[in-house]
């Protein structure tokens, strides 16, 4: 078996290729024999990432049956039966298995992670085997096996560089690193070497972009970097969405108070020596009335409405809690690599004959303008323009398609913008000779035979690394048309500019060129890199992967709205920290090898200091995501790559980006259609705007509920109306065919416009906070006391069994109080009565229409036990419905004169506003 890193042998990608030969029991010549091969994947197991088991329906189900909420409401089925109120019971078991339904339906959407991961494995790869190169399928791979690469492949599994040639490999999937990566079988100096800057290693799923390549495979299935993604994946845990938290909390509280009155009146009763049938009609009248029934269905109706207005603005929630868990973001980790960006490579800037030059465009689209300083000499760029489009292999179509590697293309499309078409000036001047690009010596060079000024040339073209490119000349300008100086004149400011475009986080490619003589014509095609000598220095681009034209703005709107953005990106800091400037993040950048270096304790007191995190590795996001919700954070985290996906499922909400990969979409819990940066920012406003909502809801249907719970236990201990203040169907009716339509009056009430102007509301402060159910209480009190009145002083003598004039005017007044307190209750502390009020109005006529329906046709009177009433006993239910809505706008107003205007500078008072929205 061969010998591995996990066995005590050294790290691959700091041991010689002889030594992993030996530690991996490989044969570089002739590879594996089919027998030792199949011994290995006996022991190793195939070469694939295991899947988590997903939840059985009925399991999923079962679990939703359990809620505190669905167990209330089938103890109130199970007694409507008991005592013949059959259609009570069907209504009741109804909105159970309704409930169930919904919440099951979202569970068995969620942890498909691994299952995408194993999605991406590779059907077929070529391995050497008995000295024959073979096609197997990927699974097959083994520790120890040579496998063969070239352009366009798909790695199948890690593996150690034994021989490459111009090898470049695209690992954004798997590090955040936006450019390709020059690979090579060199060996690393330690001991510690990050995943992004292990060029002597190849890592399974990521793509060849170029070159060729031969590897031992040293890991396989869950064994590669890929595995431990994957291993990650299943030891992360969802978190609750603070709204599922605060409501368990409430359905606590109400399970309590429901209990409660229900006990008081069963031991009422009993003491009165009433019928045990009578004791069960009082006892399912106070649970239905106390128990709010429609609350998880109307909650979930409102998520699932901010689920449609997100889908809308290219947002797809997964789950609708995580509609509301949006609003309560407080930070936002942001991946960098086509996220902020747009993941594809486009020159900046230009230096050339001691000038700037400013590029714009937008990635791979060939239109954009070279602008300098006014007065500058703009130079000759015929040179440049010679190397840029014969000095690459890439190709990019006129969509911005692209062929080959993104740093090319990024090189072709500033050609275009300089009015050369690459395709047919590689025609025109074909090469005659080439020295390849090798990760060896940094650089490439093409020999062209070119016309200038009428006369043809044989010219040279070098590329490469600003360092490597400048130690090879002995001149700056030239060859043709502009006069040449000697390279020590301009060394200072060549090297100057190289590090002012480096310190900008941009990727420099230097270039040169040089004439080549007649005599010179036989050593180009014998030895050109012989001539690789006595260049003259053209000029410098800095290529940089550019921003999201929106991910400014959007950035800025987050942190107005008190939501602290970081970037995190597995580019080098001083990439991540010069895109961080750009954007506006605050001061901070640090690398992940500083990072991995802090202890938990250094890191906490430390972050709040720090923005930018660069060359992070997976585990260094998931540790963040976790720092932070430690600190009482709700955390947003945006990625698009596999070494994302932990990080995102692990956030109170993962944002994946539409194009990303499958993996990190089914870690996630949104997706951006439209892999807008600005579109997240969107969401937390919608997000917020439906936390409002639900909060407006609840405070509407807990004033209703404890109305119903004050009058039901007055009229039982009182003896009022025979103890039974109202039947369980009006309370049913009035539930069901009243109750929606305020919620629909709350649902459709524009967004506050200042919403983002404020910080996100604490989420320590829960819906059922203090003052809060203050309000609640005297709400519901004011109610309660209004229906009260005619059951007390109604026209008619007692009745439970029979319709009386009394109990349906007591009905119709908690009916019109409902009606009436939702349009009121729809904005706080705004006055309920501000445009646009007509909307309200509408939809309110309806039940009010309903109600008035109720008391009037036969079958509803048979139903509810209610009469018709006249004219007078209208107007008088009219009166005493207006009393709770007047409560309700005289508080506000009262709460709206002791506000004051939050200073303009003094950050404490920030706290106020967050507070506020918890609280109404």
């Amino acid at each position: 078996m061969p010998r591995t890193e996990a066995d005590g042998g050294s790290a691959p990608y700091l041991s010689s290729v002889e030594r992993v030969v030996v530690d991996f029991g490989a044969d570089v010549a002739r590879g594996l024999t089919h027998r030792e091969a199949a011994r290995r994947l006996q022991e190793t197991g195939p070469n694939k990432l295991t899947s988590e088991k997903p939840p059985s329906t009925w399991a999923v189900a079962l679990a939703q049956l359990r809620d505190p909420m669905n167990l209330m409401l089938i103890a109130v089925a199970v007694a409507s039966l008991l005592i013949a109120q059959v259609s009570t019971a069907v209504l009741v078991a109804a909105l159970v298995l309704l409930n169930v339904l919904l919440g099951a339906r979202q569970e068995l959407k969620a942890r498909a992670s691994v299952d995408a991961l194993s999605k991406l494995q590779v059907p077929q790869t070529r391995v050497l085997r008995e000295g024959q190169l073979e096609m197997i399928p990927a699974e097959e791979v083994v520790p120890g096996d040579v496998v063969r690469l070239e352009a366009g492949d798909i790695v199948p599994a890690d593996g150690r560089i034994v021989a490459s040639a111009t090898l470049e490999t695209q690992e954004a999937a798997l590090t955040g690193e936006s450019a390709p990566i020059s690979k090579g079988a060199e060996v690393l100096p330690g001991p510690d070497v990050a995943l992004g800057d292990r060029v002597n290693m190849l890592f399974q799923n990521t793509s060849v972009t170029r070159g060729t390549a031969a590897m031992v495979v040293t890991a396989t299935g869950m064994q590669t970097e890929m595995g431990r993604i994957a291993t990650m994946l299943t030891a992360v845990d969802r978190t609750r969405s603070p709204l599922q938290k605060e409501l368990d909390g409430l359905t606590r509280v109400l399970g309590v108070v429901a209990w409660s009155a229900v006990a008081l009146i069963v031991i009422v009763g009993l003491a009165r020596d009433l019928p045990i049938e009578d004791v069960l009609l009082l006892g399912t009248a106070m649970a239905v009335s106390a128990i709010p029934t429609g609350l998880p269905t109307f909650v979930q109706g409102m998520l699932s409405f901010g689920a449609r207005q997100l889908a809308d603005a290219k947002a797809v929630v997964k789950n609708l809690t995580d509609v509301e868990t949006l609003g309560a973001t407080s930070a936002i980790n942001t991946d960098k690599t086509g996220t902020l960006t747009l993941n594809q490579m486009m020159v900046s800037t230009l230096y050339t004959d001691g000038a700037w030059f400013t590029v714009d465009g937008e990635g791979y689209r060939k239109t954009g303008s070279i602008r300098s300083v006014a007065g500058a000499r703009v130079p000759d760029f015929t040179r440049l323009a010679y190397a840029l489009v014969l000095d690459s292999d890439a190709t990019v179509g006129d969509d911005g398609s692209v062929i080959g590697d993104p740093t090319e293309a990024a090189l072709v499309v500033l050609a275009a913008k300089l009015g050369v078409d690459a395709d047919e000036t590689r025609h025109a001047y074909p090469r005659l000779a080439e020295v390849p690009f090798d990760s060896e010596y940094k650089f490439m060079a093409t020999f062209h035979k070119v016309e200038i000024d009428g006369a043809y040339y044989v010219v040279e073209l070098v590329k490469g690394a600003p360092d490597v490119v400048l130690g090879r000349c002995s001149a700056a300008g030239g060859p043709f048309r502009s006069p040449q100086v000697p390279i020590e004149q301009e060394r200072d400011r060549i090297e100057a500019a190289n590090r002012h475009m480096g310190e900008k986080g941009l990727r420099v490619l230097a270039f040169a060129a040089r004439l080549v003589p007649d005599e010179e014509l036989p050593l180009m095609h014998a030895d050109p890199m012989a001539l690789t000598t006595g260049l003259g220095f053209v000029g410098m681009v800095g290529i940089i992967d550019p921003l999201r034209p929106s991910a400014k703005a959007a950035v800025e709107t987050a942190l107005r709205a008190g939501i602290d953005v970081r970037m995190i990106t597995g580019d080098h800091a001083v990439t991540a920290h010069a895109i961080g400037e750009s954007l506006g993040l605050g001061a901070g950048a640090v690398s992940g090898a500083e990072l991995q270096a802090l202890s938990d304790e250094e890191l906490r007191r430390r972050l709040p200091s720090i923005h930018v995190f660069g060359r992070v590795t997976p585990e260094d996001k998931l540790r963040l995501a976790r720092t932070m919700q430690d600190q009482g954070l709700i955390v947003a985290m945006t990625g698009d790559a596999v070494n994302d996906a932990a990080a995102l499922k692990q956030a109170d909400i993962g944002v994946a980006m539409g194009s990303g990969s499958e993996v990190s979409k089914q870690a996630a819990r949104m997706i951006l259609t439209d892999d807008n940066f600005g579109t997240l920012v969107h969401a937390v406003e919608l997000g917020r705007s439906i936390y409002g909502k639900v909060v407006s809801y609840i405070r509407y249907q807990m004033s209703q509920l404890l109305s119903l719970v004050l009058l039901f236990v007055t009229a039982t201990v009182f003896n009022i109306n025979s103890g039974v203040a109202m039947t369980p169907l009006m309370v049913l009716f009035l539930n069901f065919f009243v109750a929606i339509f305020p919620v629909v009056v709350i649902m459709l009430d524009p967004a506050d416009p200042e919403i983002m102007n404020r910080p996100p509301r604490d989420p320590k402060v829960a819906i059922t906070n203090g003052p809060a159910v203050v309000r609640w209480i005297a709400y519901g009190t004011v109610l309660f006391l209004s229906a009260l009145i005619p059951l007390v002083l109604g026209p008619d003598e007692p009745a439970t069994t029979t319709a009386s004039a009394s109990m349906t005017m007591c009905y119709v007044v908690i009916g019109l109080g409902t009606i009436f307190s939702g349009v009121v209750m729809r904005r706080d502390p705004t006055s309920g009565l501000t445009p646009p009020i007509l909307t309200a109005v509408k939809w309110s006529a309806i039940p009010a229409v309903l109600l008035v329906l109720s008391t009037e046709l036969d079958f509803l009177q048979n139903g509810l036990l209610t009469q018709s009433l006249s004219g007078l006993q209208w107007l008088a239910c009219i009166g005493l419905g207006l009393v709770m809505p007047l409560v309700v706008e005289i508080d506000k107003w009262f709460r709206r004169r002791r506000q004051h205007p939050p200073a303009p500078v003094a950050v404490e008072v920030a706290v106020a506003p967050a507070r506020a929205v918890a609280t109404a």
